[in-house]
């Protein structure tokens, strides 16, 4: 069962959503008095194939499967933003836009967008109230592993599927595996009788690919009941980023590491990027240009300090900072700043402390090399030695490079002069990749101003 195919994903995704933006058509023509002509229905038809590669694209679905409520009415609304233009750019190239009524038109535009959330919200009524019913999908589990348990754990996570796990069927007869699965119902031989007996609707099949004779006997056995069966590949042995269910042209695909700001995240987070960056550049100009008259006379050498880090996938960028030393170091061997480190220029130590000297990273914003807020940039010859002594270093490379991160405002900040505290720089990192929000964002960017006025681990 992928979650693509999920029954009430398909309601919306394939009934309830296209019968709204056209159903809200026909009624605005009909409130305004207007006749429906074949344009409009030209319309409907254009809109449809339009918005479903919209809302595709933008993993509107998948923000509802998750039941994060307030990014699926982002989404929601970000994505109709993009259908009207698309929309009123067909309009004006066809000259088709006198055929149509102006009120209605506009009155569609806006209504439509808030009947989707609407509609949502209703059947997600609907369904707690089904649930509170009893009104669940009965199912059982073969085998007790990880991939099963995680399944357990998403089920248990998203109500809405009004699934209910009824036990599992291990050959091990072992007490201490029934806790998170259930009760143990019997073996493998015990399952076709138990499902026959008892009119179970979903089996979920999460056997290893090594029991393969066992998996196929019971395929055999299965088609003497009605019972919809599901096989669960054991991927969560793995350390998975953002792992999705897709297809290349009708071949199923499981993408185990992937790219976390793929589709509206994407647009979201660079925008969201971009914008900062230039207020925060517009207000802090007066301020960058006296430290950088600063820095310029307490010291020789240049103002900004050029260093190689490792960006997007692993790809070499140059990051600005205000210089702070006497020693511009970008070599195989570099030796991380120190508390009272000698190397400070007189007004290096205070830039440091109050994390001034990062302010010419905007620019690497602006330019699209940085994030705000990501995993920090290292140098490469830190990433060089690190990549070696820490798994899955590198994933944290699956984004931009950020000025502040998830890592820096819970305690790793500053020098890692042991391989323990970069592993715990790491797994922040990968965990504001796994979960990233544009509300994780703005929590971070708060609480990195509370820490550098508190001056908190820099140096």
């Amino acid at each position: 069962m992928t979650a693509n195919d999920l029954p009430i994903v398909a309601f919306f995704k394939y009934l309830l959503d296209p019968f709204i933006i056209w159903g809200m058509l026909v009624l605005l023509t009909w409130a305004y008095d207007e006749d429906f002509t074949g344009y409009y229905l030209v319309l409907m038809i254009i809109t449809f194939f339009i918005s479903s590669y919209v809302y595709e694209q933008t993993a509107i679905y998948h923000n509802w499967r998750r039941g994060r409520l307030l990014a699926y009415i982002r989404d929601t609304l970000v994505g109709w933003s993009l259908i009207v233009a698309v929309l009123l750019l067909l309009r004006y190239a066809t000259k088709f836009h006198d055929q149509y009524s102006e009120p209605v038109i506009l009155a569609w535009f806006i209504a439509t967008p808030l009947a989707l959330i609407a509609s949502h919200l209703i059947v997600r009524w609907i369904v707690a109230n089904l649930r509170s019913k009893g009104k669940l999908r009965s199912a059982v589990i073969v085998g007790a592993n990880d991939t099963s348990l995680e399944l357990v754990k998403r089920i248990a996570e998203l109500p809405f599927l009004l699934i209910d796990i009824g036990g599992f069927f291990d050959q091990r007869n072992d007490p201490r595996i029934s806790g998170n699965f259930g009760s143990r119902l019997g073996g493998l031989a015990d399952v076709v009788p138990y499902l026959q007996e008892h009119h179970i609707e979903i089996i979920f099949i999460s056997l290893p690919m090594s029991s393969q004779p066992r998996i196929q006997k019971l395929m055999d056995e299965l088609p003497d009941t009605t019972t919809a069966v599901y096989f669960l590949p054991d991927i969560y042995t793995f350390d998975l980023m953002q792992a999705r269910f897709g297809n290349i042209s009708g071949v199923p695909v499981i993408a185990m590491n992937e790219q976390p700001f793929t589709g509206i995240e994407g647009v979201v987070k660079n925008s969201s990027d971009f914008v900062l960056a230039l207020l925060i550049l517009i207000l802090l100009l007066p301020i960058m240009l006296c430290i950088a008259l600063a820095v310029k006379i307490t010291s020789p050498g240049p103002v900004i300090f050029k260093q190689r880090r490792y960006g997007l996938n692993g790809e070499e960028i140059i990051v600005y900072k205000f210089r702070s030393m006497t020693v511009s170091e970008d070599s195989a061997n570099i030796v991380q700043a120190q508390k009272n480190d000698q190397r400070f220029t007189p007004i290096g130590a205070f830039l440091r402390r109050t994390s001034l000297d990062e302010l010419p990273q905007f620019f690497n914003v602006l330019q699209g090399r940085m994030s705000i807020v990501g995993p920090r940039p290292h140098a490469v010859a830190h990433n060089e030695l690190y990549r070696k002594l820490i798994k899955g270093y590198m994933l944290r490379h699956m984004a931009k490079p950020g000025i502040t991160g998830w890592a820096q405002v819970n305690g790793w900040r500053g020098e890692t002069e042991v391989v323990e505290k970069m592993k715990g720089r790491i797994e922040c990192d990968l965990y504001y990749l796994r979960n990233w929000s544009i509300w994780l964002d703005l929590w971070i960017i708060l609480r990195t101003v509370w820490i550098v006025l508190r001056r908190e681990n820099a140096h």
